[in-house]
């Protein structure tokens, strides 16, 4: 599960600003972390970094040590609140720091009176990264039988020899955040988690509550359900759009049994992959490509994260039936041209914490669609196969309870966490409150009005005097219909 990467950038009044109140505003370190000036990408002011080393396993604190990266984006104003804003990535596999600019543009209102933190979980970024580029190049011109994860998995194994993979789990990421948390003299801090980061709050919550303000949890993954089976919710998502565009009259007219159009095309390139030649994304050289099935689904399984991408879908299915794979190959190129998960912590997370709770039962279910079928849990089963496993305690896994204050975010039409887990996850927050955008889909934070009224509760912590009407107006993207991008 992955934050969507969306533009830029701090107003430069705010970024002067911040940059007068650093030596007033900063956080007071302890003597275990030096904080130096530093920069982060499309950030154009001068930040706050540093790097605590912490042990990688906690039973053993005079073993090897691992460095946990962090920035820190200084409050706006001088007479700032003492808890930051922690920035939980997602993933599992983002790094914070990788997510600045995003996270700037949408919490510029938050960082007037507060500090931004943003660390890299440990395996991210330039917390002892367990980074396996994968070549795009090589694995694109394969049929889908023909691509072996179990083999990926052991090449991208065999590059950390030295490091013990089963420590790189949530909980010792808590740990970690809580580690820098104290170096750096915070009594408490605010947590926002996006989708796996949902969770990581929720574990954050659970298992040091003294250090927690507040959380705002979006697109929720409760640590009760398991993560990485998305067949079933993304079938779900793309019912929602199929049935949005039969309701509307344009987009059911041009895109007439789009249902069956999808399922035909599928059938088609299971049996007999398109070949293509496409200029490269990011160095604009030709690239050989082999259209098929699982890349097919992929792509579309991705396009439903936005409302932005969703809106082309239907272009983009009718436009690959007949033949045109422009519209097809341009949608992969900007989802090859995003920056990739940490792979090593994504694998060590999801391989010990969710894949051994996937039942036969759940899995079956899951593959249960003519949508991607069981295609994301093959994966991640395929891949796990090899990966160091540790078994985890029940209790990880028990519904956390808890009564801090907690705005619960959803997006009706997100394909990999649905509003119902959002439910699922209230059931034990005594004091929070569950917000759901009709029109929102993956982390609403970024495309809704989600962000004002996180930053309203992160003010005032008033769950109830939050005016969720916003969401709810907030009018459906049209359909895109042609290549001209026209839409209704």
């Amino acid at each position: 599960m992955k934050i969507s990467i969306a533009p830029l950038l701090l107003a430069a009044a705010v970024a002067s600003f911040a940059t007068h109140a650093q030596d007033a505003a900063a956080p007071v370190p302890s003597a275990q972390v030096e904080l130096e000036s530093c920069y982060l990408k499309d950030i154009s002011e001068q930040l706050r970094c540093g790097t605590l080393q912490v042990p990688e396993n906690y039973d053993a604190p005079d073993g090897r040590t691992i460095g946990i990266n962090f920035a820190v984006l200084p409050a706006v104003r001088e007479s700032k609140q003492d808890d930051p804003l922690l920035i939980l990535a997602g993933g599992p596999g983002q790094a914070a720091t990788e997510l600045g600019s995003m996270i700037a543009r949408i919490f510029q209102n938050v960082r007037q009176q507060r500090d931004i933190l943003l660390i890299d979980q440990r395996g991210t970024g330039g917390s002892n990264p367990l980074s396996c580029a994968m070549s795009h190049v090589e694995e694109l011109v394969k049929a889908d039988d023909a691509i072996d994860l179990a083999e990926m998995a052991e090449n991208c194994l065999a590059k950390f020899t030295d490091v013990d993979l089963t420590q790189y789990h949530t909980v010792n990421a808590i740990r970690d955040f809580e580690a820098v948390r104290e170096a750096l003299g915070y009594p408490q801090v605010t947590l926002y988690g996006g989708s796996y980061g949902s969770r990581a709050g929720l574990v954050y919550m659970r298992e040091a509550p003294q250090s927690v303000r507040a959380a705002v949890l979006d697109a929720v993954a409760p640590v009760q359900v398991v993560v990485g089976p998305f067949g079933r919710h993304g079938a779900d998502s793309f019912e929602q759009l199929l049935a949005r565009c039969k309701a509307s009259q344009v987009c059911s007219e041009t895109f007439p049994n789009l249902d069956l159009t999808y399922r035909t095309l599928m059938q088609q390139l299971e049996v007999d992959p398109v070949p293509l030649t496409v200029r490269d994304p990011l160095s604009n050289e030709p690239v050989d490509i082999l259209v098929t099935a699982g890349r097919l689904s992929s792509v579309m399984r991705v396009g439903l994260y936005h409302p932005t991408t969703r809106q082309m879908l239907p272009y983009v299915i009718q436009r690959t039936a007949e033949g045109d794979y422009t519209p097809l190959t341009g949608l992969l190129g900007s989802t090859m041209a995003q920056s990739e998960l940490y792979m090593g912590l994504t694998l060590s997370v999801l391989c010990s914490e969710d894949l051994p709770r996937a039942t036969p039962e759940l899995l079956t279910a899951d593959g249960d669609n003519t949508f991607i079928g069981s295609r994301t849990a093959d994966a991640f089963i395929d891949m796990c196969s090899v990966w160091p496993k540790q078994e985890r305690p029940d209790e990880w896994f028990t519904p956390v309870e808890s009564a801090i204050p907690t705005l619960l975010l959803s997006g009706e039409l997100d394909p990999v966490t649905p509003p119902a887990w959002g439910e699922l996850a209230a059931e034990t927050l005594s004091n929070s409150r569950h917000l759901v955008a009709p029109q929102g889909a993956h982390t609403i934070v970024g495309h809704t009005c989600a962000n004002r009224l996180a930053s309203e509760f992160i003010k005032d912590l008033d769950l109830q005097k939050l005016d969720s009407e916003c969401l709810t107006e907030q009018r459906p993207q049209p359909f895109i219909l042609n290549s001209n991008g026209k839409g209704l």
